[in-house]
């Protein structure tokens, strides 16, 4: 066994809300209905989550930058999530770049990758593709949008104006996401919460895991290892662990990440708790390639440009 990585951590996954705002529907659908996600009740999470409350989770993990991933910001508002996050003190690292979201098949979506485009602080788009039969499971308004001409058009303006595509889909629609990432190789694809492999049976987890084995074959796709315990609720270190090897397994360390998804994740687990998990995890491997989980992969997906302590070393024995 390696060491394990002490080194710093970029957390390219998590949000940021305050509910006064009321710009957040199914935050605020939760709190009038007292209904349940599709993982758990919302009730741990129906509170404002800042900077500060981040930083407070993240404290004993040495996160020194972070990404925020669009929170289901009311499409009634475009471009408020950002400007909103814009006038945050961030100078912690908290949002130090966002993924922001923009409905690819919109009327207005050219417009408004456009102006997200010209924000420096917005290095990527998430429009979520989730969808399920069972209404109170999907996350998308409709099915087969990764196939549809007018949401694909949208992505390739995403893709023109050189912004990462955040990827959050079922496993189910892996081999169409497959065909999506294949008639798009200029773009660059990170798939959220390792695949999501929310179907815990046999045969679902096959599916799952020979639906991420085709994408990782492919170069311009990228994987976030993230929240996995909101598919395993009863979770332990040994019944995470094949899940994470297997993304490894598929992926690289170079093409993957570990990320919180917090507040998100705390339904289930506390901060410490998952990077727990992937530090153990991980220790098995080399401390470059840890180095890559934990901090390096992000900050070349995400553009981050944070200084990297190895790089700057090995600089002055040049």
């Amino acid at each position: 066994m390696t060491r394990r990585y002490e080194g710093p951590v970029i957390d390219p996954h998590h949000h940021l809300w305050d509910l006064g705002l009321q710009r957040h529907p199914w935050l605020q659908k939760a709190r009038a209905s007292g209904e349940e996600m599709v993982f758990g009740s919302f009730a741990p999470i129906l509170r404002d989550y800042g900077i500060d409350d981040y930083r407070a989770d993240a404290a004993r993990q040495n996160v020194v930058a972070t990404v925020h991933v669009e929170a289901g910001w009311s499409d009634a508002h475009p471009l408020e999530e950002s400007r909103w996050l814009d006038g945050l003190d961030r100078s912690s690292g908290v949002a130090h770049r966002y993924i922001a979201r923009v409905p690819l098949d919109g009327p207005d979506a050219i417009r408004l990758l456009e102006a997200e485009a010209a924000n420096p602080n917005v290095v990527g788009i998430r429009d979520i593709v989730s969808w399920h039969p069972e209404a109170v499971k999907s996350f998308a308004p409709r099915p087969n949008r990764m196939g549809d001409p007018a949401w694909r058009a949208g992505l390739a303006e995403a893709t023109r104006l050189g912004l990462v595509f955040d990827l959050m889909l079922y496993p189910w629609q892996m081999s169409e996401a497959l065909e999506l990432v294949q008639a798009f190789p200029e773009t660059l694809f990170v798939l959220n919460h390792g695949g999501s492999p929310t179907d815990r049976t046999e045969d679902g987890m096959a599916l799952w895991r020979r639906g991420l084995r085709a994408l990782g074959s492919e170069p311009n796709v990228r994987l976030k290892i993230s929240d996995l315990v909101a598919y395993d609720n009863e979770w332990t270190l040994e019944s995470l662990r094949p899940v994470i090897e297997h993304c490894l397994d598929c992926f690289g360390p170079a093409r993957s990440m570990f990320a919180s998804d917090f507040p998100v994740a705390g339904l289930h687990a506390s901060f410490d708790g998952v990077y727990q998990v992937f530090r153990t995890v991980a220790s098995q491997l080399s401390l470059e390639e840890q180095r890559a989980l934990f901090f390096a992969t992000a900050n070349d997906t995400y553009r981050l440009g944070i200084a990297d302590p190895v790089e700057i070393r090995r600089g002055c024995h040049v």
